[in-house]
């Protein structure tokens, strides 16, 4: 058979929503199938297809941080392993180090050959991986998202391209020792060991559904197009870059380390240099992000500015050269901690680039991450603010924003499943950047422990605020705080570990979004 040389469109548009059902299939599995509340309810997971050699082809619209940096996951898996992969094996990796954003969110990673006329393809055609957040994989304090981690080991058990299944036998032992085996063990193995399952199953679902594929269309069109579709993000992307103007910005944390960035465009070659030199070095505190990470933000925001619509996928960074110097904020080396890189520096990147390109203000540019628990119960949850107003509209209300897509657990399973009450829930007005168009407004959420249990606060923009851009106004600062049974209140920073008795609220009123442009 002759090899495609060029794309037929409507097979194009067909097989670019092909892809992407696929992985949203897969979502599905794997939310049916899971156990946790994380999970099931919060939907904090990721499914995506990979061509042979670990390039992003499509994902499902799930969760940002994870789609951009997964493909590194996959990647290392091959350099690795390459030799010794397998039909039937299926593989587990967080290892920020190789891929990893940070160590809850745990891939299983699956080769998919092909057979024809029973004979197996040498290599994999494709590989499917599922990235889900695990509600604790141990560290130092329950949930995983330890706000004074300063190495890595403190926040849980690293995976590194470990073999979860070998010839389609669930290594359940092997995974169980790694699960204790460790200074500070995973608190609740059985619902680690379920949610791990439910990925095997989630991967299976796209691996059944690849080669379904295949059979349809044979494996030279389903090939040819695979390349098509990252081809057609790339040139999505380089018409995007034809309208920018070169830019920088300084981004200041409330932790005093810094962002800096420099956006360059090349208009002869349609491409941008986003150059990262000038940035913090690498902090002693966890709000290290790792390299996989800092793509996966840059990946983002250049997908946010192209029109069609278009995969997320391996194309889209071929027009993008990034420089990221090693060992600082965005480019750490091991043992840096990197729990709040991944979920408060990752949204500050997509901030900074904002501003650098003067496309729109800041958002809340935090995800309010709240994890509490005990030996018994942990739970975490990223809770919503404003987003940033832009050039022809205003910010929104109350959602999660940029690199993170997930929900909030309904009040009733969150009640039902953890001793608490969700006292209130509310928006809190006034708190967006006024404007031409104004940012949106935080929320403040009033959560009542039953029982006594550690609760930890991952958070930014206490301190700074959300800047506006063109002349707009920008946001309020969030804030955390205590209100204890007897009535006394007490304050707490941006990163905070607290013990929480009966009858003790913790309040969280998040930052609202920047104002873009002068009120006329």
């Amino acid at each position: 058979m002759h090899a495609i040389s060029q794309p037929d469109p409507v097979r194009l548009e067909i097989f670019k929503n092909l892809y992407q059902f696929i992985a949203e299939q897969m979502g599905i599995v794997l939310q049916n199938t899971a156990a946790s509340v994380n999970i099931k309810e919060r939907l904090d997971f990721s499914c995506a297809i990979f061509d042979g050699s670990g390039l992003l082809v499509a994902n499902a619209p799930h969760i940002p941080v994870h789609l951009g940096s997964m493909s590194e996951s996959v990647r290392s898996l091959i350099h690795q392993h390459g030799d010794t992969i397998k039909p039937g094996n299926f593989y587990l990796s967080n290892n920020p180090y190789n891929g990893g954003t940070h160590l809850p969110d745990v891939t299983a990673i699956t080769p998919v050959f092909w057979e024809d006329n029973h004979i197996l393809s040498p290599i994999p055609l494709f590989y499917v991986a599922a990235r889900g957040h695990q509600a604790d994989i141990g560290g130092i304090t329950p949930g995983s998202m330890p706000p004074h981690s300063t190495t890595v080991e403190e926040e849980g058990i690293i995976f590194d391209n470990f073999l979860l299944v070998e010839a389609g036998n669930f290594r359940e032992n092997a995974v169980r020792f790694h699960l204790a085996d460790h200074l500070y063990p995973a608190r609740n193995p059985d619902q680690n060991i379920a949610d791990f399952q439910a990925q095997i199953a989630a991967n299976n679902r796209g691996a059944q559904e690849l080669r379904k594929m295949v059979i349809q269309y044979g494996v030279d069109t389903v090939q040819a197009y695979m390349k098509f579709v990252q081809n057609h993000a790339e040139e999505s992307v380089r018409r995007a870059i034809d309208i920018l103007q070169n830019g920088s910005f300084v981004y200041l944390m409330d932790n005093g380390a810094k962002i800096q960035v420099q956006v360059t465009i090349d208009q002869e070659n349609r491409s941008a240099k986003i150059d990262f030199s000038g940035t913090s070095e690498q902090l002693n505190s966890n709000f290290n992000a790792p390299k996989a990470v800092t793509q996966a933000a840059v990946l983002y925001v250049f997908r946010t500015l192209v029109d069609d619509n278009i995969p997320l996928n391996a194309g889209c960074l071929q027009p993008l050269e990034i420089i990221i110097p090693e060992n600082c904020l965005l480019n750490p080396t091991y043992p840096a901690a990197v729990v709040a890189g991944n979920v408060e520096t990752s949204q500050a990147i997509v901030d900074a680039l904002y501003g650098a390109l003067g496309v729109m203000a800041a958002s809340q540019g935090t995800m309010n991450n709240f994890t509490f628990g005990n030996e018994k119960y942990q739970y975490y949850e990223t809770i919503c603010g404003g987003s940033g107003a832009g050039i022809d509209f205003d910010g929104t209300d109350g959602v999660h924003t940029h690199m993170t897509n997930s929900h909030l657990t309904d009040p009733e399973v969150l009640e039902t499943r953890y001793p608490v009450f969700l006292e209130s829930f509310s928006l809190r007005p006034d708190s967006g950047g006024k404007g031409k168009h104004c940012g949106g407004d935080g929320v403040i959420r009033r959560i009542k422990f039953l029982e006594p249990m550690t609760a930890n606060i991952l958070s930014n923009h206490r301190l700074i605020p959300p800047f506006g851009s063109n002349g707009g106004g920008s946001a309020k600062v969030g804030k955390n705080w205590i209100q204890r049974h007897d009535g006394t209140i007490e304050n707490l920073d941006s990163t905070a570990t607290v013990e929480m008795e009966s009858g003790d609220v913790f309040v969280i009123e998040t930052p609202g979004g920047g104002g873009f442009g002068q009120v006329s």
